[in-house]
C-alpha cells in the first residue's frame, strides 16, 4: 500500500512539474479577493527572503493579503482546479531559515500584513468541558498582539511560549513553538483546541481531538503541508503580574545537566511553590556572551566577568572542558498576594542545585517584560545594523542518553572557543507532546533542545564567523552525530533528499505520505519546504524494497 502511494504521488508530481509551476497573476486577479493582492516587485522580492538569509529563490507571482479564511480558499481553490496548478505558501513573520515559505512562481499567502486579524480575534471565554479559558485568534497574529489582547480581557495568557513573541501563531503551530515551559505545559501544539484549516483543495474544515483528528493532528507540527491555518483556539491561563528570574553558573556539564533533569522532574508537584515556572540554559565558550545575550539582565556598566567569580565547589571544579561555562536559567512567577513568599521559595528550590556558590544572579521585572525579553535584544542589534544579517541557525533534539558525548564532541570540540550567537540547551519531558502530532522527537522520556543561533556577520575579518565556515560548521556537527549514533532530531527541519526526510519522520513517515495525499493531493502547499520536490526515482523511496 506504501509503495502505491509513493507512485501515485510521484506521478502526480512529475504531472505538476512538467506542465509547469507557475500562475499568471491575472487570473488570480479575477478572483476580487477581498482583502489585497499585490504583484509589485517589492512586495515580491520580499517574499523570496527570510530571516536566514542564507539563499534567495525566484519570487512569486503573486502576495495576496487575505481579509478572512474564505480569501485563503480562493487562492487554493484557484490553484487545484487549474491544469497548471501553482505553489502556495503560508508566510507569517518571515522568520523561517531556509526558505520554508517561499513559492517561486507562485503565491505567497501573508498571514500576517493580511486585514483579518484583530476582526477574527476573539473574547477570552472560560469552558466548563475544558476546565480553563481559551482564546480564538487570527493564524496570522503575532503571540505578542495575542497576549496583550487576553492580558487587556481578562489578565490572561497563554500558557506556552516560544522565547521570541514576533512570530505568529500559524507558523509555531506548523512547527512545535517551544520554550522553557515545555517542560511543565508542553509545547504550543499541546496547548491548543481547536484549528480552522484551508487544506491544500481549498476547503475550510474545523478539527480538533475529536473532529477530523487526522487533519488536526496532522497540521500541529505538520510544517504547513496540509492546510493553512486560519484560526486556533489556545488554552488560556491567569497571567503572573511579576517574575523572579535567576541565573547560575556551572563548569561541570555533568552537574549542570542532572540539575535541569532534576527541575524538570518537579513539573508534576503539588503546588507551584514546589517548582520553577521556566527552566532554560545556554553554552558560554566566549565571556563576552554572558553580558551581551538576548537581553540586558545583567547591567552594562557592571558587567559579569566569570574569571572573578571564584569556583570553591568541588562538583564543579573537575571536568572544566577547557574553559566552558554552563548558565542555568530559572524563573517564578508570583503575584502581589505571593511577593513575601517568594525569596523563602526560590532559596529552597536553589539549595537543591550544585551551581557555583558565587554564581548566582536575580532579577525582578514585570512577566510581560520577561516574556518579550528577546525583542528588545533585538531593537539594540537593528540599531546597530546587525539583525538583517545570514543566520545559519541549527536546532536540534538530542536524547539525554547522549547529551554528554555531545557536549564532549561539539561543544568542548567542534566549536572549540568561539561562536557568533547564542547557544541554548535545555531538557524537555516527552510525555507533554502527543505523539499524534506530526512532530518527530528522540525516543526518549527526556530530551534536549540544543539551538546553535549563530549571525554570520558580513564582510567579516574573522573566517570563523562567515556564512561559508559557520555552514560547514552545521553540517560537521551533523555529521559527528551520525557516525557517532547520536540519533538527533531536527527542529525546524531542513534536508535535501527523500531518503533523509523519510529518516527524519521514521515510522510517521507513512501517515505523513498519506496526509499529503488525501489533504494537498497536487502538492500545492510548502513547496519551499523541500519535503516532496526531491523525488526523483520511486527506488529512493524507504517503501520500494
Amino acid at each position: 500500500m506504501a509503495q502505491n502511494m509513493i507512485l501515485l504521488l510521484f506521478v502526480i508530481y512529475r504531472l505538476i512539474s512538467t506542465v509547469g509551476l507557475t500562475v499568471d497573476p491575472t487570473a488570480l486577479l479575477r478572483l476580487n479577493p477581498g482583502g489585497q493582492l499585490s504583484t509589485d516587485q517589492s512586495d515580491l522580492d520580499s517574499a523570496s527572503w527570510d530571516f536566514g538569509g542564507l539563499s534567495r529563490a525566484a519570487p512569486p507571482a503573486a502576495v495576496v493579503r487575505p481579509s478572512s479564511a474564505a480569501d485563503v480558499s480562493a487562492v487554493l481553490r484557484a490553484s487545484h482546479a487549474s491544469a497548471r496548478a501553482f505553489p502556495v505558501s503560508a508566510r507569517g513573520h518571515g522568520h523561517s531559515i531556509n526558505g520554508q515559505a517561499r513559492a517561486p512562481g507562485g503565491v505567497v499567502v501573508d498571514m500576517h500584513h493580511g486585514v483579518a486579524s484583530r476582526a477574527a480575534r476573539g473574547i477570552p471565554v472560560f469552558s466548563p468541558s475544558l476546565g480553563g479559558y481559551y482564546v480564538d485568534v487570527w493564524g496570522g497574529d503575532l503571540w505578542i498582539d495575542v497576549l496583550n489582547w487576553t492580558l487587556s480581557n481578562g489578565g490572561l495568557a497563554p500558557k506556552s511560549w516560544t522565547d521570541y513573541l514576533y512570530l505568529t501563531v500559524g507558523g509555531t503551530l506548523s512547527n512545535a513553538g517551544i520554550s522553557g515551559q515545555a517542560f511543565h505545559h508542553g509545547p504550543q501544539i499541546s496547548n491548543v483546541y481547536e484549528l480552522d484549516v484551508v487544506t491544500g483543495k481549498g476547503d475550510m474544515v474545523t478539527c480538533s481531538e475529536k473532529e477530523n483528528p487526522e487533519l488536526f493532528f496532522g497540521v500541529l507540527g505538520g510544517l504547513g503541508q496540509f492546510g493553512i491555518i486560519t484560526r486556533a483556539r489556545i488554552a488560556l491561563e491567569p497571567a503572573p503580574q511579576r517574575v523572579r528570574w535567576i541565573r547560575v553558573l556551572y563548569s561541570n556539564f555533568t552537574a549542570f545537566t542532572k540539575d535541569q533533569e532534576h527541575l524538570i522532574s518537579l513539573h508534576g508537584a503539588a503546588h507551584q511553590s514546589q517548582r520553577f515556572d521556566y527552566v532554560e540554559g545556554f553554552v558560554i565558550v566566549d565571556e563576552g556572551l554572558i553580558n551581551n545575550w538576548r537581553s540586558s539582565f545583567f547591567s552594562p556598566r557592571n558587567p559579569v566577568k566569570i574569571s572573578s567569580l571564584g569556583d570553591n565547589n568541588n562538583n564543579n571544579n573537575n571536568n572544566n572542558n577547557g574553559g566552558i561555562f554552563y548558565c542555568l536559567e530559572m524563573t517564578r512567577n508570583y503575584d502581589e498576594s505571593t511577593a513575601g513568599s517568594i525569596d523563602q521559595e526560590v532559596e529552597a528550590l536553589l539549595k537543591e542545585l550544585e551551581f557555583i556558590p558565587t554564581s548566582v544572579f536575580t532579577t525582578d521585572l514585570p512577566y510581560v517584560d520577561f516574556l518579550d525579553r528577546v525583542h528588545k535584544a533585538e531593537l539594540k542589534l537593528r540599531a546597530k545594523g546587525l539583525w538583517e544579517v545570514a543566520h545559519p541557525w541549527l536546532n536540534l533534539f538530542v536524547p539525554a542518553s547522549r547529551i554528554a558525548d555531545f557536549d564532549r564532541g561539539v561543544f568542548a570540540g567542534i566549536l572549540g572557543n568561539k561562536t557568533s550567537g547564542p547557544i541554548l540547551i535545555y531538557p524537555m519531558n516527552k510525555h507533554k507532546w502527543d505523539e499524534r502530532s506530526s512532530v518527530v522527537t528522540p525516543d526518549e522520556e527526556v530530551f534536549y533542545l540544543v539551538a546553535l543561533l549563530r549571525s554570520a556577520l558580513p564582510d567579516s575579518s574573522e573566517s570563523t564567523q562567515s556564512l561559508e565556515y559557520l555552514s560547514k560548521q552545521n553540517q560537521q556537527i551533523l555529521d559527528f552525530c551520525d557516525e557517532s549514533g547520536i540519533e538527533v532530531k531536527q527542529y525546524l527541519p531542513h534536508y535535501r533528499t527523500q531518503s533523509d526526510w523519510a529518516r527524519h519522520f521514521g515510522p510517521k513517515w507513512e501517515r505523513f505520505l498519506r496526509l499529503k495525499s488525501e489533504f494537498d493531493p497536487k502538492f500545492i502547499l510548502g513547496t519551499g519546504q523541500g519535503i516532496f520536490q526531491s523525488i526523483s526515482s520511486i527506488s529512493s523511496s524507504p517503501f520500494s524494497s
